[in-house]
């Protein structure tokens, strides 16, 4: 069985202005606005990163969980990680197995959802997902979240990939314990989880904010575009990072 880093999904209290900032400085374009999510009180945008997707969130009304949790952890920032597996069944049964709790979930003929509760899982929403039909386990296939034909959206110039999600914990160990059992993958030394695609990192808390996805790792082949780009705007923060949407994005 394989297990890859798919989406990562931020939230936000404003749409727009984020949207705004992903598009100037690392150059990623909306494949699509799911109307579903309206359900949840939130709207948003997905970008892909060349064959995976970031998903941005944000509330329209008032008291929604998304709302909630932009209160808890004081602002925009990461949200969740969600993986993409070749085999729905075994994964829901270790879930079940641990007694980790489902937040949400639903199943259609293209596609199987189960979003794990993060009470239980430690950090942030983990998500593990199957795409089904034609090329759905292609490396660059169909993703339902991202619309019918995410593809057209791509531009790799300045970002090409996701290599890793960092996630700040107050018990490091402890939560990539608890990842690595759902996930069945073993941690590394460094409290390194690593998917067919990406890593998972788990490290302390070092910014003053609550447990939380805080920061990716980009593959940037037009890294110096993007520092410039950033830099103009007052969203750099490092030699090669830049701050947006409450994350820490390093650039590689």
């Amino acid at each position: 069985m394989w297990l890859r880093l798919r989406q990562i999904c931020l939230v936000a209290g404003e749409l727009k202005p984020v949207e705004e900032h992903l598009n100037e400085v690392l150059g990623i374009n909306v494949c699509f606005r799911d109307p579903g999510v309206g359900f949840f009180g939130l709207e948003n945008a997905l970008f892909p990163i060349g064959n995976q997707l970031l998903e941005v969130v944000a509330p329209v009304k008032e008291d929604t969980a998304g709302g909630r949790y932009l209160d808890r952890r004081g602002g925009d920032g990461g949200y969740m990680v969600i993986t993409q597996c070749d085999d729905h069944a075994p994964r829901r049964s270790r879930v079940e197995e641990l007694g980790i709790r489902i937040a949400h979930q639903f199943d259609n003929e293209h596609f199987l959802n189960m979003q794990l509760h993060p009470k239980d899982t430690g950090a942030t929403f983990f998500e593990i997902d199957e795409q089904l039909g034609e090329g759905a386990h292609d490396i660059d296939g169909p993703w339902e979240p991202a619309g019918p034909d995410w593809q057209r959206a791509k531009n790799t110039d300045r970002v090409d990939g996701i290599l890793a999600a960092e996630l700040q914990c107050d018990d490091p160990e402890a939560v990539a314990k608890k990842w690595s059992d759902i996930a069945e993958i073993p941690i590394d030394e460094d409290l390194n989880l690593k998917l067919d695609n990406a890593s998972l990192r788990f490290v302390p808390r070092s910014d003053g904010r609550p447990e939380g996805l805080g920061g990716l790792d980009l593959s940037a082949p037009g890294k110096l575009e993007i520092l410039q780009t950033a830099d103009s705007l007052g969203l750099q923060t490092g030699d090669s990072q830049v701050h947006i949407c409450g994350m820490r994005l390093n650039l590689l």
